[in-house]
């Protein structure tokens, strides 16, 4: 394939993903109307799942992009469809996010007087995955390769850290009891629904990775939502996993300290595709290595996890 030909197919595929994605966001952009009595679901990745739970015909939700996701142009065009939504469901969203009026608070500006509003927590679990980090750091915008994620042992080997293979189960829970606190921490900022107790018992479908919950977790939070918006609606499982299109590995040591009663996945899942936890070791081994200052503060955010690893020996 020529160069130009290859060029015209780059702007082609480029042209079909904007094509396919406004579809996928067609009451978004305005391209078809929204349902009588719509609400909308704000916030990163979780916010989709949330709204696949809660949304039924009596309690139509909107599909719109993760908050992360959005241009100034999206932004203006959420304003404009939150101002005619009988609900918004809400992460914690600051002031200003990423230079546009994307807090929360400022979000709830543009909802009609009569309108519900319900804040929810974003969730983080360590319990399943005691290894892993997802770390937004201003300087280093770029994410890892092949999975946006960061692992303790391959930060620390990159580091020259030595750390324990494993965790016994008591630090296993101690880690899994951290999320919980953290959690309760920020649901006592006076968000509307809770959550923090929705991860106990720890459950193989609890989460898929740190910081992607599974149905084990948004169905019965979608249970909440819905009661704390007052309305006649009620939650749909969606009959398939959610927010599974990527899964961590399950370590078997995990699996022994839960007592899960489940085999071990010792590989990643990125959407239909098994990645050994091998070749993402190396890629990100290597990515560490021609990045220094990265390394250094990965190893400065992830401190408090290289400790409890290096106590675990």
């Amino acid at each position: 394939m020529g160069v130009e030909t290859a060029g015209a197919q780059s702007l082609a595929d480029h042209d079909d993903v904007l094509i396919a994605r406004r579809a996928h966001y067609a009451a978004f952009h305005g391209d078809v109307a929204p349902p009588e009595g719509y609400g909308v679901v704000v916030g990163n990745c979780q916010a989709e799942s949330l709204r696949l739970v809660i949304s039924s015909e009596a309690l139509p939700a909107v599909r719109v992009p993760a908050v992360h996701e959005l241009t100034t142009e999206d932004t203006r065009r959420l304003h404009r469809l939150i101002a005619g939504a009988a609900f918004l469901v809400v992460q914690p969203i600051r002031d200003d996010y990423r230079g546009m009026p994307l807090g929360s608070a400022q979000l709830r500006r543009s909802l009609p007087a009569s309108a519900r509003t319900v804040t929810v927590p974003a969730i983080r679990f360590a319990g399943l995955h005691p290894f892993q980090a997802v770390l937004r750091l201003p300087d280093f915008p770029e994410d890892p390769p092949l999975v946006a994620y960061h692992d303790v042992r391959t930060v620390a080997r990159a580091a020259g850290i030595d750390l324990a293979a494993s965790l016994p189960p008591a630090a296993v829970r101690a880690i899994a009891d951290a999320s919980r606190a953290e959690l309760r921490r920020r649901e006592g900022l006076g968000l509307d629904v809770a959550a923090s107790d929705l991860l106990d018992p720890v459950v193989e479908d609890l989460a898929r990775t740190v910081n992607h919950p599974g149905n084990a977790l948004f169905l019965p939070l979608g249970e909440r939502i819905v009661a704390a918006l007052g309305a006649p609606g009620r939650v749909v499982d969606p009959g398939r996993p959610i927010l599974a299109s990527v899964r961590a590995p399950l370590e078997d040591w995990v699996v022994d300290a839960w007592d899960l009663g489940t085999a071990p996945r010792p590989d990643w899942v990125v959407g239909a595709e098994v990645v050994p936890a091998e070749v993402v070791r190396e890629a990100h081994t290597a990515y560490y290595a021609e990045r220094p200052a990265l390394l250094a503060a990965v190893v400065d955010r992830m401190a408090p996890l290289i400790r409890t690893w290096s106590t675990a020996r």
